[in-house]
């Protein structure tokens, strides 16, 4: 297990300031926009590092949390109208009970019983969404939410600012006592029920977790867009967020937040290229995930600072 040195914290405040104050010198509505979205995908992409990349069980279906979040700040707003704070708390409990009801029967069993499950419970709540279309807005979703923050500079702000309690708060988790276990889940799970620990336990917590703060960020993405639609609950989603962890190195956390960051970026600035900016952004993937399979950031990073350690 890596301990938390010195270079890192000062990398990760370097990071942070320059995502703080890139708006500020470049003012711009539009980058504002983007790097809000960036931010929102970050929070996404450690939440799922988390759990799948600590205990080596891959959700495919992390959308799930992310849509019951999204879509109970829209319930909240559109048809009880409450304040629109309150949905940020009913968001990650909500995706917490959603997290418990998949994670309950399947994470007991060994296999690919666990992706599956998810992968299919999202895909029926995204089908739920179309047929019970008089409450969920159909393929159209819901419209009318209120911002959390008008400025959209500030709320961006706000967004950072709940990233980076998200990575400090994951990444002193993988660091603990209870990070060290669900390494060794990973490593050998049958050894680890042998010696008496609850395997079930802490992969279920840990799925909680992951699914509190993925729910959370699909409240802020909510109030962000001021809408949500059946999209949010895709596979698409959910394989975009694994690749971007994979891309910023399994199992790191703050790999993963800032290759979600850089990987979102990089789809806008090729929007120039028009139609082929999907071949671009595929072939870049593609060499990423083949020539460094252990990802890019974090193995670039311990690189960059293993003298200074």
């Amino acid at each position: 297990m890596r301990q938390i040195s010195l270079i890192d914290v000062a990398g990760g405040i370097a990071v942070v300031a320059v995502l703080a104050l890139a708006p500020v010198f470049v003012a711009s509505n539009y980058l504002t926009g983007v790097l809000t979205v960036c931010v929102i995908y970050g929070i996404w992409a450690s939440s799922w590092d988390f759990m799948s990349g600590l205990t080596g069980r891959e959700n495919f279906g992390h959308s799930l949390f992310i849509g019951a979040g999204a879509y109970t700040s829209g319930f909240m707003a559109t048809i009880w109208f409450t304040n629109p704070w309150y949905s940020l708390p009913a968001a990650v409990v909500i995706a917490v009970i959603f997290s418990l009801i998949v994670g309950f029967p399947t994470l007991r069993l060994r296999g690919p019983y666990f992706a599956l499950a998810m992968l299919s419970a999202s895909a029926i709540l995204q089908r739920l969404c179309l047929i019970f279309w008089e409450q969920t807005g159909g393929e159209e979703g819901l419209y009318g939410l209120d911002p959390l923050i008008r400025n959209p500079l500030h709320y961006y702000w706000f967004v950072l600012a709940v990233l980076v309690v998200t990575v400090i708060v994951l990444v002193l988790l993988a660091q603990s006592h209870w990070g060290l276990l669900l390494r060794a889940i990973r490593g050998d799970e049958a050894t680890c029920q042998a010696a008496g620990i609850n395997v079930t336990f802490y992969k279920i917590a840990s799925l909680a977790i992951s699914a509190a703060f993925a729910g959370l960020g699909g409240a802020l993405y909510a109030h962000y867009q001021l809408q949500v639609s059946p999209p949010l609950f895709s596979v698409v989603v959910s394989i975009t967020i694994i690749i971007m962890v994979y891309v910023g190195g399994i199992g790191s956390i703050y790999g993963a937040a800032i290759a979600a960051i850089l990987l979102t970026l990089l789809t806008e600035m090729l929007r120039g290229f028009g139609e082929y900016r999907l071949w671009i952004y595929t072939l870049t993937l593609m060499l990423i995930l083949f020539f460094l399979p252990n990802g890019l950031i974090a193995p670039l990073w311990r690189r960059m600072t293993e003298r200074f350690r």
